[in-house]
């Protein structure tokens, strides 16, 4: 008879089980627990995707990106280069305007709105919803200003502006606590280990 070795979490699984339901209330839903959500899981998980991006987390990029690809297949959506767009924008949304001059960053902000108008082509308003969620992620009051501009004209209903500004902030509060728990686990073992502590 094998024994399988069960690794056992460095934070403990008390602390990993409200991980997994705080999870569960971004993203899925725990019935007769979670409020409703606003945005549809296809969105919420390529915002996540796009924030693995940005924090630089290749465990939740794999993860992300697979439910992703998913979400994508089950709703039969047309096929376009979403990882590399989002890699762009990304790229894109590094820049923080008190890092550039007056004139960079208005045309850096011309340039997004154009850049911006090619994902909303192919997936309307979600270019908007990743800035705020970097903005957020990042304290970045004046990409959060131009972002939420973008997302009240999209959903006039203040009802809904607000189901949509929670779903994000969900989102970014998850991710936030995820990528640091996923890039910093191999680390922590590593240290761990050369003490001779397995975990």
């Amino acid at each position: 008879m094998s024994v399988r070795a069960v690794r056992e979490s460095i934070q403990g699984q008390p602390f990993n089980d409200v991980l997994n339901e705080l999870h569960a209330h971004t993203f899925s839903g725990s019935p007769g627990e979670s409020d409703p959500f606003t945005l549809g899981e296809l969105e919420r998980e390529t915002i996540a995707y796009a924030l693995a991006l940005y924090y630089q987390c290749e465990h939740c990029l794999v993860y992300h990106g697979k439910v992703v690809e998913r979400l994508r297949t089950k709703a039969k959506l047309a096929d376009w280069d979403w990882r590399q767009e989002l890699v762009k924008a990304v790229l894109f949304l590094r820049t923080s305007q008190a890092n550039v001059s007056k004139v960079e960053w208005e045309g850096w902000t011309a340039s997004w709105r154009g850049f911006a108008s090619r994902i909303h082509h192919r997936h309307p308003g979600l270019a908007c919803a990743i800035a705020y969620a970097i903005g957020i992620a990042r304290a970045d009051e004046p990409l959060m200003d131009m972002a939420f501009e973008s997302l009240k004209d999209r959903y006039p209903d203040p009802t809904t502006l607000l189901g949509v500004i929670r779903d994000i902030d969900r989102v970014v509060v998850f991710m936030k606590a995820a990528t640091s728990k996923n890039r910093t686990d191999p680390v922590l073992r590593r240290q761990l280990n050369s003490c001779g502590v397995r975990v």
